[in-house]
């Protein structure tokens, strides 16, 4: 199952975690890590915290998607992720944003990712690996929602360090 999921990290060696997530991810059986989007620094949501580096990974799965997203955060854990408050800081944030056409509604999981419609700093590197997917629900494409979306302050960082 093709799946898409957010990267980001805002504490520490930012850049070192990124490279840290698709690591964690390739080594990990059921799981191919095929293509990354361009890296995004953005500013925070929620307190006043240090900005991210965010950006998205493609992916084969053939997990199912409740076990791929406790893959996520045994990785985030793996990066001293410490999980404090909603929208704080972090070393590794990863989002399940997209599995394949699958919508998923669980005390644990929402796919697909529900401030994915609303966020420039998910779509934007999102557009640029699947601008054509239909987002399940949303009844628009990854490229139609980014197009709709309220403009949000991103610097293109640099390529992603597979």
């Amino acid at each position: 199952m093709r799946a898409y999921v957010g990267v980001g990290s805002n504490l520490g060696d930012r850049w070192a975690y990124l490279a840290q997530a698709a690591k964690g991810l390739r080594a990990s059986s059921g799981v191919a890590v095929l293509r990354a989007s361009t890296v995004w620094e953005t500013a925070p949501m929620g307190p006043p915290q240090p900005h991210y580096l965010n950006a998205v990974l493609e992916l084969e799965s053939r997990l199912p998607a409740g076990r791929l997203h406790e893959l996520l955060r045994l990785v985030e854990d793996g990066a001293g992720r410490v999980r404090e408050g909603r929208w704080g800081p972090r070393t590794l944030d990863l989002d399940l944003l997209l599995f394949g056409g699958e919508r998923v509604d669980t005390p644990d999981l929402q796919v697909p990712h529900p401030g994915l419609t609303a966020r420039r700093f998910v779509l934007q590197p999102l557009a640029e690996l699947c601008p054509d997917v239909e987002v399940p629900g949303a009844g628009a494409t990854v490229a139609e929602l980014l197009a709709a979306c309220p403009p949000a302050e991103l610097r293109e960082a640099g390529r992603y360090p597979l």
